[in-house]
């Protein structure tokens, strides 16, 4: 745990950077503008989603002999900003990967690991291939699960999706300009644990209001840390080439 926590650490050390905090906002402002113009043109469509999610469970029968009414509404409106908030933070976390990560890397990596040397360039194709996998295998995660939330055990469900998709998201990006292909799968596999523990932790984050405007940035950060260290101690072992 302590490679973990030591790039936790070093990830709440930059975030309040001057060069990091446009980059802890932006991301989440684009996620939150493009959901709510999403919102606004598809209202009806998603509305008849959550209701057909409420009649499955038996909440929208209930919902219909509420009395006054404005409860039965405001109920749905919740309903609504349940599904919105997940929405912006995941969108926030796949731009933050997609298009905030170059600078990133280029921040820790200039200033706390200067002697790794660049030697791969997959550009932004790797990455969003990553970044479809991980939202494919997250939304299949989602899907497998939801017997869970009929036997009360859902409440793990999203800890565990976040972890996920933390990790998967991350990983890649923070090794992607300095590591060779076969270095980025030594580190995925002696490491799983880590990257697995890093993504709960992080993603730990995102339930926690206020805090959670900081999670995809500070997710990055963290990753980017602990990629880039296991980097510098993967060359460093004897025999390394």
């Amino acid at each position: 745990m302590i490679p973990v926590l030591d790039a936790l650490s070093r990830a709440f050390r930059d975030l309040f950077r001057f060069q990091v905090l446009w980059i802890v906002i932006w991301p989440i402002l684009v996620a939150a503008l493009l959901w709510f113009i999403l919102g606004v043109v598809f209202w009806s469509t998603f509305s008849g989603w959550i209701a057909s999610g409420l009649t499955a469970i038996g909440i929208q029968t209930w919902l219909e002999g509420v009395e006054p009414r404005w409860i039965a509404y405001g109920i749905q409106g919740v309903a609504h900003l349940i599904l919105f908030v997940p929405l912006v933070f995941i969108t926030a976390l796949v731009i933050t990967a997609l298009f905030a990560m170059p600078a990133l890397v280029h921040l820790v990596a200039d200033r706390d690991y200067p002697q790794l040397e660049r030697e791969n360039n997959s550009g932004i194709t790797g990455s969003l291939l990553n970044a479809l996998l991980a939202i494919g295998i997250f939304i299949a995660i989602w899907l497998a699960t939801i017997p869970l939330w009929l036997v009360g055990a859902g409440v793990v469900v999203p800890f565990i999706a976040a972890a996920y998709l933390n990790q998967r998201l991350f990983r890649y990006d923070a090794l992607a300009e300095h590591a060779r292909r076969e270095e980025m799968g030594t580190i995925f596999l002696t490491c799983r644990p880590s990257l697995w523990g890093l993504g709960l932790l992080t993603g730990l984050v995102q339930f926690i209001p206020f805090f959670n405007l900081f999670a995809p940035v500070l997710a990055a950060l963290a990753f980017v840390h602990f990629g880039l260290a296991r980097l510098a101690e993967l060359r460093h072992r004897p025999g390394a080439g």
